[in-house]
């Protein structure tokens, strides 16, 4: 059964609805409506995360949200960051221990309740290649009333032979178990090229790694310099998941002064939906002006002249004759024939 197009107002609601959503998920304040307790950031080498992290990290700053930042492959501070943590040699426990000390002991989270915390793992697949089965139990133990997670895993690593045990799911499918809102990132250029082939119904281009050629690793259009394509997908507490495609552009500044200028008192949301994207949306075909007939291409005028279509009017065919009621009789609907000088009259065919 096919349901029925959405209507104007459902659209409009629907893209009121979603842009708030997910400037309350990027807001990275875990005590605010709507708060993700734990997102996950899957990137790759077509499209790092490593934008929307700053542009989360970002409104956490203007939120007055503490910033903790655990980091693997991250050599520097990044900017906006409170407490920053090497966490390259460190193992399980003694990761656990470090963090702990930045976000507190769980007896004084209710004493601590107006200190929101936003930790950020800059990656975590070295712990899914090492502490596979005892990751979803030590990520949990950080999440808290006041501590909402931030990770980021990249998919196109891939993880040891050792990483995966027998008879369990892949990492990356345990985390998006666990999250509870995940955010893909994609390429704006490879966005456009595959919605081109798709208009066109042909077969959608593929880059990088897909494309399974020796030696190319990422293709052309790869992390865009124009901003970050996000495909969302939150889960509210009802179980009911919410699937929305946005558009951030990226900043003239990393750094946390770059902030978008207020309007009314608040500032300007900068994330759009794709579909509002002026690249992404078709361009209205040219078709026929109001009040004209729309006609088939062709090589010669199918149309008539106005001497034509006058005298096409004036023609008075047979059977309009026929309709009127001929004598006292009644006897209407007869077919009335004038023979001309070229028909043959015949009389066998005239008494049938």
């Amino acid at each position: 059964m096919a349901h029925p197009a959405p209507t104007a107002r459902e659209l409009q609601h629907r893209r009121a609805h979603n842009l708030l959503l997910v400037s309350k998920l990027l807001g990275g304040a875990p005590m605010r409506e709507n708060a993700s307790p734990f997102t996950l950031v899957v990137d790759g080498v077509e499209m790092g995360g490593g934008g929307l992290v700053r542009e989360i990290v970002r409104r956490a700053g203007a939120a007055k949200t503490k910033v903790v930042f655990v980091a693997f492959e991250t050599l520097k501070r990044p900017a906006g960051v409170d407490e920053f943590v090497r966490a390259g040699r460190m193992g399980l426990q003694a990761l656990g221990k470090e963090v702990g000390k930045h976000l507190g002991a769980p007896w004084t989270w209710r004493l601590t309740m107006s200190t929101e915390t936003l930790l950020i793992f800059d990656t975590l697949n070295p712990l899914c290649a090492t502490s596979t089965s005892a990751l979803p139990l030590f990520l949990s133990s950080l999440i808290s009333p006041t501590t909402s997670l931030l990770a980021t895993y990249h998919a196109d690593i891939p993880l040891p032979p050792s990483a995966a045990l027998p008879y369990s799911p892949h990492p990356l499918t345990l985390l998006k178990y666990l999250t509870t809102t995940i955010f893909t990132t994609h390429s704006l250029a490879h966005i456009l090229a595959q919605k081109a082939a798709a208009d066109r119904s042909v077969a959608s281009p593929v880059y990088g790694l897909a494309e399974e050629v020796e030696g190319v690793v990422r293709g052309l259009g790869a992390n865009d310099a124009r901003g970050t394509v996000i495909e969302m997908e939150y889960r509210r507490k009802s179980g009911r998941g919410v699937r929305e495609w946005f558009f951030l552009p990226a900043l003239s500044s990393p750094s946390t002064a770059a902030a978008p200028k207020p309007v009314g008192g608040r500032p300007k949301e900068t994330v759009i939906l794709l579909e509002d994207h002026p690249l992404y949306r078709r361009a209205p075909e040219a078709g026929p002006l109001a009040g004209e007939d729309e006609e088939p291409d062709s090589t010669f005028n199918l149309g008539l002249t106005e001497k034509q279509r006058r005298d096409r009017e004036g023609v008075v065919l047979p059977y309009f004759d026929a309709q009127r009621e001929v004598g006292d009789g009644g006897e209407g609907g007869r077919i009335l024939y004038d023979m001309g000088e070229e028909d043959d009259f015949d009389e066998e065919e005239d008494e049938i």
